[in-house]
Formats: structure tokens, C-alpha cells, sequence
């Protein structure tokens, strides 16, 4: 790996990760585009620290909060009921699915799902969830002729059932082309949550599995058959500034817009991929070798 592929993967890791179009298929499809080696699993999981340091900066009030009033709880049997405490626990309750699944299914993870066919079928099949649930969630916000507004939940709402679903939304990203953010958000959009709910939860969701996962690959970072462990980290550096941009801008544009634009993007972008794989313009296992 070159230290432009570095930057220019690093440059899709930040603009992607929090978008609902998948950051992993992103980095897949870009090597695959560009004829270069496809970066793999663990720097794509290394990139996202940088992504998700990003988020920590970015909530670092919320996040100091609940960490306290989680820390707290264990002691003071009075903050169990504290809102903050309560996410505390959540957060990990929803963290255990991908923990669990990303394990049992780390050699798919490395090989199977990072076809070319099945990133296609995940980035138009969530793409339809994703604009079900959107137009759910705007037909209870505008209400209609018949029907008056339908209140939507909000995170004081969240129990520990619905942690579990989110969870297992986010699990379903192992897979390339499902989005960890469109997965988790369109999970919490069809169980009643409002668009900023489900934003602000997917991304907390995502702190604990990402960082642990990141931490996880180094092992294998810059090893045979890997990316090198520096431009690794150049791109790291890039996806964190990068994507706290991206992040401050996405919290602004959910609370009064709709998440149509990312749907179209995701179905157009998985029928162009089964055309060119399915006319053989590009092989569905493109530069599957990892490293360089």
C-alpha cells in the first residue's frame, strides 16, 4: 500500500463511517475500482479508531456523563433509576450481539463476506429497509388528513428489549455493504424512534464494538498478507479528521431532513455493482489479496 492509497482510503474511512452507505464496502469498492489490493478487514477496523475517536470528541459531555453515572451505580444502588446510568448499561446490554457474532463469524468476515455479490445485495437490500423505515418515520411526523401526528420515542424511552434490537442491527454490519449506522438507525426508526434518537444511540452503540475490534486487529496490523502498519496509521489520522466533520455536519442535516438521498445512493451504486460484476467488467473477488 502506497502512502496515497493510504490518504485517499483513510479519506473514504472519515466520509463514510457515519453516513448509512457503509464505510467497510466503501474501502472494499475503492481498492476494487482503483485495481489496488483490498486493504482488509483489519485496516479497515484500525481505521475506525480514528472515526470513532472522532465520536468521543464529539460526545465527550454525554459520554462523561454516562460513564460517571455508570461507574457510580455500581456503588449507589439510588442511581440505578439515573437516565445516564441507564445508558451506561444499555450500551453494553446492545454491545454483546456483534461481540458474540464477530467472533463466531471472524473467517466469513475475512473472506466470504467481502465478495463483491454479497456487498451488492446488502447495499440494496438495507437500502430498502433504510427508506421503509424513513417513510415510516415522516408519515408519523407530518400525520395526514386522517390522522394527527404520531409521537415518536426518544432515548429516555429505550429499554433494555430495544437495546438488544439496536444490538443486533449493529451486529448485521460484520457484513460489508450493510452500514453500521443504517443498520442500527433503521432498527431504531422501525421500533418508533425519533431520527436524532436513533442517530445519537447507533453512535454511542458503536464506541465499545469498534474500539475493541480496532484494538483487537493490531495485533495483525502490518503482519504478512496486511497493510503496512504506518500507512495504517497515516490513514487513521485522516479518517479522524475527516470524519469529525462529517459527524457534526450528519447530526445537523437528520433533524429536519430525510435519509431518501443515502437510500437512492445505495441501491443505485449495488445495481451498477451486479452489472459490472455480472458483465465481468470487474471480478467479485478483485484484489482480495490483502496488503503491499
Amino acid at each position: 500500500m502506497s502512502w496515497f492509497e493510504s490518504f485517499i482510503l483513510g479519506l473514504v474511512q472519515g466520509l463514510t463511517e457515519f453516513l448509512p452507505i457503509s464505510s467497510s464496502a466503501h474501502l472494499r469498492l475503492t481498492a476494487a475500482f482503483a485495481d489496488w489490493q483490498d486493504p482488509g478487514p483489519a485496516f479497515t477496523a484500525i481505521t475506525q479508531i480514528g472515526t470513532e475517536t472522532a465520536v468521543l470528541i464529539y460526545f465527550r459531555k454525554d459520554i462523561v456523563r454516562i460513564v460517571s453515572a455508570w461507574f457510580r451505580s455500581l456503588t449507589d444502588r439510588g442511581m440505578r433509576g439515573d437516565q445516564d446510568a441507564r445508558m451506561g448499561w444499555l450500551v453494553i446490554v446492545g454491545s454483546i450481539p456483534i461481540g458474540v457474532l464477530g467472533i463466531v463469524l471472524k473467517d466469513q468476515i475475512d473472506t466470504t463476506f467481502r465478495d463483491l455479490r454479497v456487498i451488492a445485495t446488502t447495499l440494496v437490500v438495507m437500502g430498502v429497509v433504510l427508506g421503509i423505515a424513513d417513510r415510516r418515520a415522516a408519515r408519523d411526523e407530518a400525520g395526514g388528513r386522517h390522522r394527527a401526528a404520531k409521537q415518536r420515542k426518544s432515548l429516555q424511552d429505550l429499554s433494555v428489549k430495544d437495546g438488544l434490537v439496536y444490538g443486533m442491527c449493529q451486529a448485521m454490519a460484520l457484513i460489508p455493504g450493510v452500514s453500521r449506522s443504517g443498520a442500527t438507525i433503521s432498527g431504531g426508526l422501525l421500533m418508533g424512534y425519533t431520527r436524532e434518537s436513533a442517530a445519537r444511540y447507533s453512535f454511542l452503540l458503536a464506541i465499545p464494538a469498534v474500539l475493541a475490534s480496532g484494538v483487537f486487529e493490531l495485533k495483525d496490523a502490518g503482519g504478512e498478507g496486511q497493510a503496512p502498519m504506518a500507512e495504517t496509521l497515516f490513514a487513521t489520522v485522516i479518517a479522524f479528521g475527516v470524519g469529525y466533520v462529517v459527524i457534526a455536519w450528519f447530526m445537523k442535516f437528520i433533524s429536519s431532513k430525510s435519509f431518501m438521498p443515502f437510500v437512492v445512493y445505495r441501491i443505485l451504486l449495488g445495481i451498477v455493482l451486479f452489472f459490472l460484476v455480472g458483465a465481468d467488467v470487474l471480478s467479485p473477488h478483485a484484489g482480495e489479496v490483502t496488503g503491499g
